[in-house]
């Protein structure tokens, strides 16, 4: 184990000793080559083989492999690509929704390949699999008296459901280099053989996403998700890399040989610092400069005099700092990673929707009007898209279907952020560009979940002029003039919400069909409901609204009936959040004619059953 020299207060020699990496788990890294021109290509395959840009303003936001062999790079301005490859075929990229639908399709296929539902997407481009349960499942079934035809088993339940493949070679490329005699010794090496039948099942499912979707990509077998990550960029496009350690040395040197700022969970603000205090300089100006931690690689930090977590955290500490960054990046520096791949999940996180304007900053209310009325519309579509399905009731399956949400956001976040406004900095030099972002929340207003009477298009007017619009106010109170480059929008905070025949205890989805429970209430509560035919007895002292339980229980099914549950929730004033206490929140109340009591509305029936019985 790797050691670095520390000086002690006293002047003796102590080892800041290197982390123990854990080397249980395989990961799979996928990362799709030249995503959103390939995207493009699938949608219009005459366009493959030509250089393609996709724009965004006037920036070219990617391109494909073609032009960049041209010599255009990303983030180019469209007016330079353009003389640099005059034939390049530029598309706009800023409706964002085909590249999000490609991604879904391409992440549902690897997920329907994981057993333990481990699959998490990194921005639209990548994916990350868990596969140790289907890997070591094949390495208890590896026949060494047959190696050349083993068959890769992709299910427990079906034996001739896999591929054949050959466990004496690898799929795709090594690090570090094998020599042709440590090839026997592999097969000795359960790590080895994990990773080895982990790189066919990585090449088999890359070939599927391109003969299945159209869609190449590169890959990254290793043991974690930050050494799968970086494999994974060795040998692009079109190929992947198996990461083994043969010798103790090997992943360190691996890691040793990258810049700082090309390892994952390392950001510019911490390799700035790490930077400047390895090369005793000062950054000023742009962090997200493509500079800043590239100066100095993972050696250099690493091997630096008295680098430690210790030393990284004191280097790190400053105010809002997070605690324990010292020790997070100490162990990033040695290839160790303890973070999960996140388990699937039909619902996403948040959905956000944002939209810059360097080149022409907005400055007026009617230039934020608009900008917000357009993000607010591909946010609500998008929310319909993601979260809205179209669901029969199972109880009358001939009936027409109807819509409801799988799950609804309770939170909605605008964020902004201004550019420097001329003149405010000094004369001889302009203020520095700030890439902080200002940012306000408040409760998601119940009128955007209405699926059943507005289109999304109203849904987006009104929630720009009744929300968005004094969130930005908030957020801006100057009447004019923001210099304003940036505005997100976000619905987070999600809950999910139970589908027709699911319980709502967690199997389902762990959310409840309001709708549903009123529609079938008179039917499941007939057999304990006391039918009371005299005229009741008012209590002058304590007057209570003259209406029947299971009438009125029958005006509230009618409420909810054909709505969705949301919808049928807003009628009748319960909150859909799974953690509201339904006690403190109900208003109607009656009181009971034996006793006295004021008793909730839906604990009526009951009651009045146990003065029965006590009778």
């Amino acid at each position: 184990m790797r050691t670095a020299a520390l000086t002690s207060g006293r002047g003796t020699t102590i080892a800041a000793r290197a982390p123990k990496r854990n080397d249980d788990r395989v990961i799979l890294h996928f990362d799709y080559d030249c995503f959103y021109a390939s995207v493009f290509e699938n949608a219009n395959p005459s366009l493959k083989g030509l250089p393609v840009g996709v724009k965004q303003k006037s920036i070219l936001a990617t391109c494909n492999y073609a032009a960049r062999a041209r010599g255009v790079k990303k983030l180019m301005l469209i007016s330079e690509a353009q003389k640099i490859c005059p034939d390049i075929v530029i598309l706009n990229g800023e409706d964002l929704t085909p590249f999000r639908d490609a991604s879904k399709r391409l992440w549902s296929f690897l997920r329907s390949h994981s057993w333990n539902g481990r699959v998490e997407r990194l921005g639209l481009d990548e994916v990350f699999l868990d596969v140790t349960d289907v890997v070591e499942y094949n390495q208890e079934l590896l026949n060494r008296n047959a190696l050349q035809d083993s068959f890769f088993q992709l299910s427990r339940q079906d034996p001739e459901k896999g591929f054949s493949f050959d466990a004496t070679r690898f799929f795709g490329c090594v690090h570090p280099r094998m020599d042709p005699k440590d090839a026997v010794s592999v097969l000795d090496n359960p790590l080895c053989v994990r990773m080895l039948l982990a790189s066919h099942l990585a090449g088999y499912l890359r070939l599927k996403l391109e003969e299945d979707f159209g869609y190449t990509s590169s890959g990254g077998v290793s043991t974690n998700k930050v050494l799968a990550k970086l494999a994974g960029s060795v040998n692009k496009p079109k190929n992947q890399t198996t990461l083994l350690s043969l010798r103790e040395d090997d992943i360190q040197d691996f890691m040793d040989s990258h810049k700082l700022r090309q390892i994952p969970g390392i950001g510019s603000r911490i390799a700035q610092l790490i930077q400047d205090h390895v090369l005793s300089t000062k950054t000023t100006g742009d962090l997200h400069d493509l500079e800043t931690g590239a100066k100095v690689t993972v050696g250099q930090v690493r091997q630096h005099t008295s680098m430690s977590a210790d030393q990284l955290e004191r280097i790190l500490d400053r105010p809002g700092a997070e605690r324990g960054s010292g020790e997070k990046v100490w162990n990033l520096l040695h290839g160790v990673d303890a973070s999960e791949v996140k388990e699937a999940s039909d619902v996403p996180t948040q959905i956000s929707i944002e939209d810059t304007y360097m080149s022409k900053p907005l400055n007026t209310p009617a230039e934020i009007t608009r900008e917000l009325h357009a993000l607010a519309t591909s946010l609500v579509r998008r929310m319909r898209v993601d979260l809205v399905v179209d669901e029969a009731d199972p109880s009358d399956p001939d009936s027409p279907k109807q819509q409801r949400w799988t799950a609804y956001p309770k939170t909605l976040r605008l964020s902004t952020r201004c550019r420097p406004k001329p003149g405010a900095g000094s004369t001889s030099a302009p203020a520095p560009e700030s890439f902080s972002r200002n940012s306000r929340s408040q409760p998601l207003p119940s009128f955007v979940l209405n699926l059943k009477d507005e289109s999304a298009e109203l849904v987006a007017e009104r929630l720009t002029s009744e929300t968005l619009l004094p969130l930005f106010r908030r957020l801006n109170p100057e009447r004019q003039g923001w210099n304003l480059a940036l505005i997100n929008i976000c619905v987070t905070n999600m809950v999910t919400v139970a589908g027709s025949g699911e319980t709502g205890n967690g199997t389902g989805g762990g959310g409840r069909d309001i709708a549903r429970m009123f529609r079938t209430q008179e039917v499941k509560l007939r057999e304990w409901t006391v039918y009371d035919t005299t005229t009741p007895v008012q209590d002058d002292a304590a007057p209570t609204k003259a209406a029947h339980p299971i009438e009125n229980a029958t005006d509230v099914e009618k409420t909810g009936e054909g709505e969705n549950p949301v919808a049928a929730a807003e009628a009748t004033g319960i909150s859909l959040d799974p953690n509201s206490d339904a006690w403190e929140e109900e208003d109607e109340s009656y009181r009971c004619n034996h006793c006295g009591h004021a008793i909730p509305i839906f604990a009526m029936s009951a009651h009045e059953r146990f003065h029965s019985i006590g009778d």
